[in-house]
């Protein structure tokens, strides 16, 4: 299972938030990372993420992508089933594992709810709960 984010989201990454402009880390989080990893829990496959060819990244697009994909799934699952491929840049593969999941693991397991844009921007997405996957839209207190 691979996602490449040239081919598969857009050649030019965006900022953090939806409603900050598009293409941003939330956007790709919920329209395709979300339901991607998933379905590589579901078959206890690894989930390769191409981070190559694109015009480059603001470091809060992966932070809101990877964070909530930690917040979600827990930093365990991400180590397990997710295999990050940058030929280009390596210093993102860096940044996503030892610092990005790590901090988010925390807010994980301190339950600092990610914010959204709204809570009606996105549909039903993953959460593995209790080792099960549910799929639902996460009421959330903290909107942008």
């Amino acid at each position: 299972m691979t996602i490449s984010i040239l081919s598969d989201f857009n050649e030019s990454p965006g900022p953090r938030y939806c409603k900050q402009g598009k293409a941003s880390g939330e956007e790709f989080y919920h329209k395709i990372l979300n339901s991607k990893f998933a379905d590589a829990i579901k078959s206890k496959q690894k989930l390769q993420l191409n981070l190559d060819g694109t015009d480059g990244y603001m470091s809060s697009f992966w932070d809101e992508a990877i964070g909530n994909l930690v917040f979600d799934f827990s930093s365990q699952k991400v180590n397990e089933y997710l295999e990050i491929i940058s030929k280009e840049e390596p210093v993102w593969k860096e940044l996503i594992f030892k610092s990005i999941i790590p901090e988010w693991e925390e807010r994980r397991i301190k339950n600092d709810t990610p914010k959204k844009t709204s809570q009606n921007d996105h549909k039903a997405w993953f959460r593995l709960v209790n080792g099960q996957l549910e799929q639902k839209i996460w009421i959330s207190s903290s909107v942008v």
